[in-house]
């Protein structure tokens, strides 16, 4: 029998009754093509500090262990083999003064999945909200929206209401300012959230890129008391191993929430590809090649300040990570337009927040041979 009734579109086609599309932002890269457009038509090319992509190469030993795993036909596990969590928890001990069995880290196929995803993973949803920085990495949000809580920006933990807030995110050093939470500043944080019964999630991914700050862990004792009761840490290997296209991070600390999230992972099929589990064996238990790559980031990122401090910019914070928070103190997409002209393409500071609108995020990912032509262009 037919009917004249229109049927209705199929999920995800315009008209639905819900796309989940619909529950973000616009996409904040695709308002800077305009903009790209104008740096590529500078006569000698453009420079591109807009995203922190690496462009050196993978460390020659990481490679290698990669290599050396791609006969594996067989399905990995979610969780990793021992070796794996072994590494990890070796590298918390290590590098960030944390004691992490191996039974309480889980791999994740890159950091950003794990943050866009967590809140729904953990069962967040409508009348729960999700707490982030003010200047923040908007994934934060995004992620908050998906599972359909309620995305709160914060300066202060004070500002919050303990009775909503369910999940807590911190960034030292922060995306996009570079900004590091002091120890102290961490332990206070850690309190509240233990009081209030808050999970709190640091994501540390530029935790070994100080400049002239020493960041710390959440997961260290003496921020921590010595239990990751009700805190994870979140760390990548993109920026300080280059491995941005190996999606290789993982999350680490309340054994009993990581447990939860290793269940979850596992009926979804969440797995790291087995010879990026090598390779990320490789990297975390050899730290020269982390000492030649931030050796190149100093580098460039001195270069850079100089010029952009002679071209008259004020940089604010930026005592870690891989970015130069800057401002001419006027709109930032007037920054961008002027860069812009120059063949130089940065990012618009209210991408990470309204109270970015006048400053400029300058990412020093690019090879030394931009950063060169930059600096000429800028005066230097």
């Amino acid at each position: 029998m037919s009917t004249n009734e229109p049927r209705a579109p199929f999920p995800g086609h315009p008209g639905a009754a819900r796309r989940v599309s619909d529950l973000l932002p616009v996409f904040p890269w695709d308002k800077l093509e305009p903009y790209k457009a104008t740096a590529l038509a500078h006569p000698d090319g453009l420079c591109d500090f807009s995203v922190g992509t690496p462009v050196d190469p993978v460390p020659e030993l990481i490679q290698k262990a990669l290599a050396a795993s791609t006969d594996t036909p067989g399905y990995p596990t979610v969780w990793g083999p021992l070796e794996l969590r072994a590494a990890i928890a070796d590298w918390l001990r290590r590098r960030c003064g944390a004691e992490v069995e191996p039974t309480a880290v889980l791999p994740t196929i890159g950091s950003k999945e794990l943050v866009a995803w967590l809140p729904g993973q953990l069962g967040l949803g409508p009348g729960d909200q999700v707490a982030y920085p003010r200047l923040a990495y908007p994934t934060y949000e995004v992620g908050a929206r998906l599972c359909g809580a309620e995305a709160v920006e914060y300066e202060d933990v004070a500002e919050l209401d303990p009775a909503r807030v369910r999940l807590l995110w911190l960034n030292s050093p922060s995306n996009p300012t570079g900004r590091v939470l002091t120890a102290d500043r961490l332990r206070r944080t850690v309190a509240w959230a233990r009081e209030h019964r808050v999970l709190l999630v640091s994501d540390e991914c530029y935790l070994e890129l100080g400049w002239e700050a020493e960041p710390v862990s959440v997961l260290r004792a003496d921020v921590c008391g010595g239990s990751h009761e009700g805190l994870l840490a979140v760390h990548s290997l993109s920026k300080r191993s280059n491995l941005a296209g190996y999606r290789a991070s993982f999350v680490a600390g309340d054994p009993v929430v990581v447990r939860e999230l290793l269940e979850i992972r596992k009926h979804g099929g969440m797995i790291v590809p087995a010879p990026v589990q090598a390779a990320t064996i490789a990297a975390l238990g050899d730290d020269a090649h982390v000492a030649e790559q931030r050796a190149r980031y100093a580098a460039r990122r001195a270069a850079l300040r100089a010029a952009l401090e002679g071209h008259g910019f004020r940089i604010e914070h930026s005592e870690a990570s891989l970015y130069l928070w800057a401002t001419r103190d006027e709109p930032c997409w007037e920054t961008v337009r002027h860069l812009a002209e120059l063949g130089i393409l940065v990012a618009p500071g209210d991408f990470y927040g309204p109270a970015g609108e006048r400053f400029v995020r300058v990412a020093f990912t690019a090879t030394d041979e931009r950063v060169a032509a930059a600096v000429r262009r800028l005066g230097g």
